[in-house]
């Protein structure tokens, strides 16, 4: 079903100008959500937030249930006693785009320095927190703080690569070394509880100011990861635990060649015959950390492109059958309800489409995707439903200017001005009011076409390795007249935010 009629922000927390290098759920992310309510948007849209792997993409991550450390506040933590505020001095200013192979070794030991000392000294109603988090989340956390300092361990090869006895989890060799990891295995655990934490923390402030969260669930999990680790028997693998096929998309908008992701295909088979408890679990923790999420891949549930493990491209791959309303039936008993939207963007068959409507998941619209040959309107204004959440672009997109700049084609660019006319604020203004005034229950814009910045401070360009996922907002960016010119068409557009049922104040202990 629709969801209430809103607008709102992508952004990723990364992207946020915060000290050291990266952005975090620190003074600027609360600074973000200022401008969010001063600005009358009710959604802030963010990107998976779980430990980065390959690439440092959000969507490659270590874990589908642990969350990204990086995102870790410092300031936060020195707040509430864990870590010398003077220590966090020495971190670069916020400025320029995330070089990840200086943050990690600038900032991870600080982490865990704060980790430790929290450890050391955790009292009190800090303590009883921690305890009920190690509790509330023992079905994954064990495992994944075991994972996490092994790959550390072996300087971050992949599970397969470790000792065979640990790679194929001999309880033995498991027990070892818990005993012999036992403090790194500590400060991984409240790491994880710092990231719990802020967020929680973070949410609050945001439904105090009815502000909803946007969160993001790729289909896939990365092979390198604990999930796969953890459960050989949910993923194609062969006899040495090596998949045997792997994800992507054939030949598409985005790249000739298709996009092979690489990810292991799940056994479908059997996760339903033991009820699909690892994702029924996956969502109802996404559904307690974000108010909706968004599908990613959708079309993966109906049918996904298999593609041999040995094949070097997306080329050479087939579709297969997906579990389709099966799985959605299972989570919709365990959770009462299905709070997603669907990335069902690109070729997508009629049976995709169907199986969206019969779950009523709204599905997705992108306003640049648009203005091709007819067949490319489905994306325009006058095609869309209630039952759409839209947006002018997405992370995988140019920015508006960098595309209109460069790579729209005479016939986009003709067809737009046709459309539109001529803007005094830009043509990125032209998309974002576009977005805001159709029926589109809800309206998503990345931060970058707010701003009108070019293709430099694109997110990610699928199918390329390197360069990717490094944007940050510069400080002083969100200034006040931009507030006030988004909440006047928030307004006009009868998209102002709808209150939230905000929890009771808690004393968090991060």
């Amino acid at each position: 079903m629709p969801f209430p009629r809103a607008t709102g922000i992508l952004l990723h927390p990364t992207s946020l100008p915060a000290r050291g290098g990266v952005g975090d759920f620190g003074p600027a992310a609360y600074g973000f959500v200022d401008f969010l309510a001063a600005a009358r948007q009710g959604l802030w849209q963010v990107l998976p937030l779980g430990p980065l792997g390959y690439g440092n993409s959000p969507y490659s991550a270590t874990s589908a249930f642990a969350g990204n450390p990086l995102l870790i506040s410092l300031e936060r933590l020195a707040d509430h006693g864990w870590i010398d505020r003077s220590l966090i001095a020495q971190l670069p200013e916020a400025n320029g785009p995330v070089e990840y192979a200086a943050v990690f070794p600038s900032k991870m030991p600080l982490l865990a320095q704060a980790a430790r000392n929290f450890a050391k000294t955790m009292q009190g109603n800090a303590r009883a927190r921690f305890e009920r988090f190690r509790q509330e989340n023992a079905e994954w956390l064990e495992d994944f703080v075991l994972f996490d300092g092994l790959r550390a361990h072996y300087k971050l090869a992949n599970w397969n690569e470790w000792p065979r006895e640990l790679a194929h989890r001999e309880p033995a060799a498991l027990d070892k070394v818990r005993r012999d990891m036992a403090d790194d295995l500590m400060m991984r655990r409240v790491l994880q509880f710092a990231f719990a934490e802020q967020w929680r923390a973070l949410r609050h402030y945001c439904a105090q100011r009815s502000i909803r969260i946007m969160g993001d669930i790729a289909i896939f999990v990365n092979y390198d990861s604990a999930d796969v680790w953890m459960h050989p028997e949910l993923f194609r693998l062969d006899g040495d635990r090596n998949p045997e096929v792997v994800s992507g998309v054939p030949p598409d908008f985005f790249s000739a060649t298709g996009q092979r992701w690489g990810n292991p295909l799940y056994r479908w088979d059997v996760m339903k015959q033991q009820g699909y408890p690892w994702w029924v679990a996956r969502l109802r923790a996404a559904t307690q950390h974000c108010d909706y999420i968004r599908l990613d891949h959708f079309r993966g549930f109906a049918q996904f492109w298999e593609i041999a493990a040995s094949e070097p491209t997306a080329i050479h791959g087939h579709w297969v059958d997906g579990p389709k309303d099966d799985l959605f039936v299972k989570v919709r008993e365990a959770l009462g309800g299905l709070p997603f939207f669907a990335e069902d963007l690109g070729y997508i068959t009629p049976d995709v489409h169907a199986l969206r409507r019969r779950l009523q998941i709204p599905g997705m619209a992108v306003l640049q995707f648009g203005f091709g040959d007819v067949g490319a309107h489905m994306y325009l204004p006058q095609q869309l439903t209630p039952d759409t959440v839209v947006y002018t672009g997405t992370h995988d997109n140019d920015t508006l200017v960098g595309w209109w700049s460069s790579g729209a084609t005479a016939d986009e660019r003709r067809h737009a001005e046709a459309y539109f006319g001529c803007a005094a604020d830009g043509m990125h203004w032209s998309f974002v009011r576009a977005a805001q005034g159709s029926v589109a229950s809800l309206s998503v814009i990345p931060l970058q076409d707010i701003l009108g910045l070019g293709s430099e401070a694109r997110m990610n360009t699928p199918s390329e390795n390197d360069g990717n996922w490094r944007w940050r907002l510069q400080p002083g960016a969100l200034t006040q007249e931009l507030a006030a010119k988004l909440a006047q068409l928030a307004e006009v557009t009868d998209r102002l935010p709808q209150p939230l049922p905000v929890p009771p104040e808690e004393e968090f202990a991060a």
